[in-house]
C-alpha cells in the first residue's frame, strides 16, 4: 500500500483564514480517519496521519515529537482519534506525548487532561458526581472483600466493569452472591481494581449524545432487548431529538470532564430520573451519523476554526 503523505491539502481555499495544519493521531486509516480528512481539506486545511505507537519524541534544547516526515510540533492542531492499549509506560509516555505538545503550543483536541478523565471510569464519574450531575451510585475498590461488601450495598445487582474499556467490552452484570464471590475472586487474581455500578432498571433504551463545542449536534436512541445497550454489542439505533434539559446535562457533562468533544451516554431509569452513564473521550460516530445525517467529522471542523478564531494570537 502507497503510504500516505505528510500532509494532504486542497487546492482551494474555502472559508476559513489561515490554514490550520492539523494531525489526526492514532488512526491513518479508516472510515472515521477518511471522513476528518475530507471534512479538513474541503475547507483547505492540511492534513496529516500519525500512528499513537510510532511517536518519537526528542528533547534537545527544545521539543519535537514527530512520526516520519511528520513533525506533531509543528502542527496548529492534533485531533486524538485513539489511545491504545499497552503497558502502563506505553500508555504513559502516549499521553505525556500530548501534555508535551500542549507546553510548546500545541492544541489537542480532546486534550491530555481529558483523555485521562475519561479514559478512567472512576475519576470520570467522580467529576461527574462533583459537578452534580447525577450518575448511578458507584462503589470501586481493590479488595475482593470490599467488593463483595459493595454488592450486597448497591442492592446485590450490579454492573461490573473494567476500570478502563468502552463499547461495552469486559462488562458483566452480577446479580447473584454466588456469582459475585466467583468473579471477584477471579477478579483478585488478576490484581483487578473492582469498579461496580448498581444496576438500573430500564425499558432496554439509552441515549448517545454527540457533544461538539459546548453543544449537542445529534442523539441517538440505542435500543436492546437486554441490559446491555451498546452498538458494538448489537443494540439498534434511531434517531432523537433531545429536550433542553436533556441535551443540557450531556453538555454539562462534556464539560466537567473537559472535553471538546465527547459522546455521552445516558439512562432513563424506570425511576424517570436520568442518569448519565458515561462520557466517551475519543468517541466513535459511524452508527450515529448513519441514523441522523449529521456530519460529524464537519463539526468538529467547525469547532476547530472557531476555536482558533477566538484564541489569543
Amino acid at each position: 500500500m502507497t503510504p500516505r503523505p505528510a500532509f494532504v491539502a486542497h487546492p482551494i481555499r474555502i472559508g476559513f483564514e489561515p490554514a490550520m495544519r492539523v494531525a489526526i493521531l492514532g488512526s491513518s486509516g479508516g472510515w472515521h480517519a477518511e471522513r476528518l480528512e475530507r471534512a479538513l481539506t474541503a475547507r483547505g486545511h492540511e492534513c496529516g496521519f500519525a500512528p499513537v505507537t510510532r511517536m518519537i519524541g526528542r528533547i534537545d534544547g527544545g521539543v519535537a515529537l514527530r512520526w516520519r516526515e511528520l513533525a506533531l510540533d509543528a502542527c496548529d492542531v492534533v485531533l486524538v482519534r485513539g489511545i491504545p492499549r499497552g503497558s502502563l509506560e506505553q500508555v504513559v509516555f502516549r499521553v505525556d506525548a500530548l501534555h508535551a505538545l500542549a507546553a510548546v503550543g500545541v492544541r489537542a483536541v480532546n486534550g491530555a487532561p481529558a483523555i485521562e478523565r475519561t479514559v478512567d471510569k472512576f475519576l470520570a464519574s467522580a467529576l461527574l458526581a462533583a459537578a452534580g450531575i447525577p450518575t448511578p451510585r458507584t462503589v470501586a475498590c481493590e479488595r475482593a472483600e470490599d467488593a463483595l461488601a459493595a454488592f450486597a450495598e448497591l442492592g446485590g445487582d450490579v454492573i461490573v466493569k473494567p476500570l478502563f474499556g468502552s463499547m461495552g467490552m469486559g462488562m458483566a452484570r452480577v446479580d447473584d452472591a454466588d456469582v459475585a464471590q466467583r468473579v471477584f475472586r477471579a477478579l483478585e487474581l488478576e490484581r483487578a481494581v473492582y469498579y461496580l455500578q448498581e444496576t438500573l432498571p430500564h425499558a432496554g433504551v439509552d441515549v448517545r449524545a454527540m457533544v461538539v463545542g459546548g453543544r449537542v449536534i445529534a442523539a441517538i436512541e440505542r435500543v436492546a432487548d437486554g441490559w446491555r445497550v451498546n452498538l458494538a454489542r448489537g443494540a439498534a439505533a434511531r434517531a432523537v431529538e433531545l429536550e433542553d434539559e436533556r441535551a443540557e446535562l450531556c453538555v454539562r457533562a462534556a464539560a466537567a470532564v473537559g472535553a471538546d468533544y465527547a459522546g455521552v451516554d445516558l439512562l432513563r431509569a424506570d425511576d424517570g430520573r436520568d442518569r448519565v452513564i458515561e462520557v466517551n473521550g475519543i468517541p466513535g460516530w459511524h452508527g450515529l451519523e448513519r441514523a441522523t445525517g449529521v456530519d460529524v467529522a464537519a463539526a468538529l471542523v467547525d469547532h476547530l476554526e472557531r476555536s482558533a478564531r477566538s484564541s489569543p494570537a
